[in-house]
């Protein structure tokens, strides 16, 4: 692929507005430390992520460690959209220098979906809730967002179920899962949001989101026979 004299590829975002891979990789660090080391997490199926090429990682979340659990255990380093209110004191230069994307929800952010496309475009990896918040983490109520980065790009999605992170609460801290709990990653098969058209017309785009609520309803339900949860 071409790229411009900046070093960034024709055409895409310039390189200072793409979040850094090399960020991403410091934090998928951080995350196998932190996650590991206070949890037990138990990873089903990261053989099915594509080891490289745009892949986007569909994430329930149902837990404020949802993320970082998925961040210490895909085999590749991830690049989340991430809500800005979690930007607050020093997580915000933290979270921007591990190669997060900051999403103000409150309209449509251009910026923030130019740098996810950019991640895209790169070939990198893109972590998304489709839920757009926390809440039940069944996956039942999904916003466009995801089926338009999965149509534009044309990046396969991985459908990743997050299981036991709200199960307990821990003694010392109410608001985290016991400690050396055992908490699932269960990681789905890849596949394609579009319908082979191309087509990115408000109609493509909910019958794409149709779809993608249908293959992570049934990935969930698949992990939960798995894993007993």
């Amino acid at each position: 692929m071409r790229r411009d004299p900046g070093g960034g590829e024709a055409g895409g975002p310039p390189v200072s507005d793409t979040p850094s891979l090399k960020g991403a990789a410091v934090g998928r660090r951080i995350g196998i430390g932190l996650m590991y080391g206070l949890w037990k997490p138990r990873v089903l199926g990261a053989w099915r992520v594509p080891a490289s090429g745009p892949v986007i990682l569909a994430v329930n979340h149902a837990h404020n460690i949802d993320g970082p659990m998925v961040m210490g255990t895909a085999p590749r380093a991830l690049h989340f959209l991430i809500k800005k209110e979690a930007y607050i004191g020093p997580l915000g230069p933290f979270l921007e220098g591990i190669g997060q994307v900051k999403v103000d929800r409150t309209g449509t952010d251009r910026t923030a979906i130019t740098r996810a496309l950019g991640v895209l475009e790169r070939g990198g990896a893109l972590g998304i809730f489709p839920e757009g918040t926390r809440g039940e983490g069944d996956f039942a109520s999904l916003r466009a967002g995801l089926a338009y980065f999965a149509v534009r790009s044309g990046a396969p999605i991985v459908p990743v179920a997050v299981l036991g992170s709200t199960e307990a609460k821990g003694r010392l801290v109410k608001g985290l899962p016991p400690l050396r709990s055992r908490v699932d990653v269960v990681f789905g098969s890849a596949f394609d949001a579009g319908d082979g058209t191309g087509r990115r017309t408000r109609t493509a785009l909910d019958q794409a989101t149709e779809r993608i609520q249908g293959r992570l309803t049934a990935h969930l339900a698949d992990a939960k026979r798995l894993t007993g949860r």
